[in-house]
């Protein structure tokens, strides 16, 4: 007896690393720039519409987080803030301000590569983005790509204390 189920979480968690692949190469550019590494894609029916990596040392904007960026940018291509439908895929778990900006942009669904300890608002910490009480609540999906997310950080940040 086969389990067709197992063949479609295949294929989600194949286009979910796919997808993941990209925020890596956007935080890869924000490294380059000297900033932390994370970055993130916006993808709706299959396709990335936008994209984001941290810029806060670059424009000295503490709200210029990858999401932040990649949310805004998908606004402006959707031409408004709901943005239903889409995945946002980001290296690093969301702080509590990027989880706050996917619940109001009603995103439907999160995935993240590396686990935060210290600032992680998808569990780590505290879990805004499932929590009821909210007028919407996001489908989580942690650890894709966590070797590589979770590596490109400590190498930036071992460079810095060398």
């Amino acid at each position: 007896m086969t389990n067709g189920g197992g063949a479609v979480r295949d294929h989600a968690a194949g286009r979910d690393a796919a997808f993941m692949d990209e925020a890596l190469a956007e935080a890869a550019s924000a490294a380059v720039l000297g900033d932390v590494p994370v970055g993130a894609v916006v993808v709706r029916e299959g396709r990335v519409i936008a994209r984001g990596h941290n810029r806060r040392e670059r424009l000295r904007d503490p709200t210029a987080h990858a999401e932040a960026e990649a949310l805004r940018q998908a606004a402006r291509v959707l031409g408004g803030w709901r943005l239903l439908e889409c995945t946002l895929y980001v290296t690093l778990e969301p702080c509590v301000m990027c989880a706050g900006a996917l619940v109001q942009a009603r995103v439907p669904r999160l995935v993240y590569g590396a686990s935060d300890p210290k600032a992680g608002a998808a569990g780590s910490v505290v879990d805004v983005l499932r929590d009821p009480r909210f007028n919407h609540v996001v489908e989580v999906v942690g650890g894709v790509r966590e070797a590589e997310c979770g590596a490109l950080l400590r190498e930036f940040f071992a460079g810095l204390r060398e």
